[in-house]
């Protein structure tokens, strides 16, 4: 079994092999662009990733296409709103506050809000500290308990 098992140990390195992207930029500039970009831009395929963290093939494609505009001397803007005209707005991570994104942005806030009224409601809802809690016969069997008495006080 060892025999088997140390070959084996010995190929996972190569299983944990990735394909590297090496971009060479003539403009420290450019290559700051190039890395925002794919920071800011979600990968379509994995969708919690964006576009620098993911391995899909579209992701792979699309760090192509921002590498090559940002070469070409695109803008940041430019190249956002190119992959906005192809992809939508659900390539960006922030997505402009507009009509069909409004319970996107104070969706979270309107969450908050019926938490705190819920919670206020069932604060003020609990009886006060000074309430019995217990009828007066409870009470008498709790202690007789407490005392070691037995159930019914003898």
């Amino acid at each position: 079994m060892r025999r088997l098992f140390l070959p084996l140990l010995l190929l996972v390195p190569l299983l944990a092999q990735g394909a590297i992207e090496v971009h060479q930029f003539d403009d420290p500039q450019k290559e700051k662009i190039y890395k925002e970009l794919i920071d800011e831009l979600r990968c379509l395929v994995c969708q919690n990733q964006n576009l620098a963290d993911s391995n899909a093939e579209l992701a792979q494609d699309l760090r192509q296409k921002t590498y090559e505009m940002v070469e070409a001397g695109k803008s940041k803007d430019e190249i956002v709103d190119w992959m906005v005209a192809r992809y939508g707005d659900f390539v960006l991570y922030r997505p402009p506050l507009q009509r069909n994104t409004l319970l996107l942005w104070i969706g979270p806030f309107l969450i908050f809000l019926v938490g705190v009224v819920v919670l206020v409601r069932f604060i003020r809802r609990r009886p006060a500290g000074g309430e019995e809690v217990l009828s007066e016969e409870e009470r008498r069997k709790a202690e007789a308990l407490l005392r070691g008495d037995g159930e019914d006080g003898t």
